[in-house]
């Protein structure tokens, strides 16, 4: 979700929102720190957790719409506040937007467009990381999974490039997380940030080899993955190898692709088990990344 889109959008067309973030998360809690939800008069967009503490920040949040520009502070223990049985405790901030704030919200939409950024004191005592951190994640093929894949990924905190050479392979509409590109996927890998994710699924198997080719060889891409089946695989490492790509990279080569235990082959059902295993990688990645700056903050 680009939260300061959403909300710029929101004010424009209705005249006011308000903004719930997780800005300090301890012990055992449904979301982490950084989890937003954006909440109009109607509704709401995102999610802190759900359960008794949701349903609470929502009243509080939807009591401030059209009093102005306001914050404030909320801080529950979620057993002997809530009665949920989550024992952490969980502090909330709750922002209200109107019409006055309408220019602050465009310019951080502007910026949220740009990549994750961080505003110091923008609340006072808290520093806060406007902009989720997305995982890229890099689909070739428009086919029909590559359809259902990029219906599943659309709810989840990605940002995709789908590439297929044929322009008339995409739908009319797409989400609001997807970027489509319709020239080389050579040239998708070439421009691909640190920790991309690849799923190859395109209409050729020559495309395919080529893709993989490209993408094994650029470090940037963190993992590939390749659907088909243990023969297209054993076919596709002979190739790579042959071809001079590592045999490091070419072993860890995700193919077939999805986790296990699904066995149809429904696009959708694919879909699925493509993107459990993309958020189980993208998980693994983070976690990786936390533990290698903690370890050199302890070492300094």
């Amino acid at each position: 979700m680009k939260v300061w889109s959403l909300i710029a959008r929101t004010v424009e067309t209705q005249g006011s929102c308000a903004l719930v973030s997780v800005v300090r998360a301890e012990g055992s809690v449904p979301r982490e720190e950084g989890a937003r939800m954006v909440v109009t008069a109607n509704g709401f967009h995102g999610t802190i957790g759900g359960g008794t503490l949701e349903w609470k920040a929502l009243a509080e949040a939807q009591r401030l719409l059209g009093k102005g520009t306001q914050v404030k502070m909320l801080t529950q223990s979620l057993g002997p506040d809530l009665g949920q049985c989550c024992g952490g405790r969980m502090t909330l901030a709750i922002e209200s937007f109107d019409a006055a704030s309408l220019a602050q919200a465009k310019d951080l939409a502007a910026r949220e467009q740009a990549g994750p950024f961080t505003l110091a004191n923008r609340l006072p005592g808290i520093v806060e990381n406007f902009g989720e951190r997305r995982r890229a994640v890099l689909v070739f093929g428009a086919g029909h999974v590559g359809r259902a894949l990029i219906l599943s990924l659309a709810p989840l905190p990605f940002d995709v490039t789908w590439a297929d050479p044929r322009p008339e392979a995409f739908p009319g509409a797409m989400p609001q997380n997807v970027t489509g590109f319709a020239g080389d996927p050579l040239d998708v890998l070439a421009a691909a940030p640190e920790g991309a994710l690849a799923v190859i699924m395109s209409h050729s198997h020559a495309l395919d080899l080529s893709v993989a080719d490209a993408a094994l060889r650029n470090p940037a891409i963190a993992h590939v993955g390749l659907i088909g089946s243990a023969t297209k695989r054993a076919r596709f490492e002979r190739r790579l190898v042959q071809a001079g790509v590592d045999k490091s990279r070419v072993a860890a080569m995700i193919c077939p692709i999805g986790i296990g235990g699904i066995r149809s082959k429904l696009p959708a059902a694919i879909a699925v088990s493509v993107v459990a295993q993309l958020i189980t990688l993208d998980e693994a990645l983070s976690a990786s990344a936390s533990h290698g700056m903690l370890s050199a903050r302890n070492a300094g």
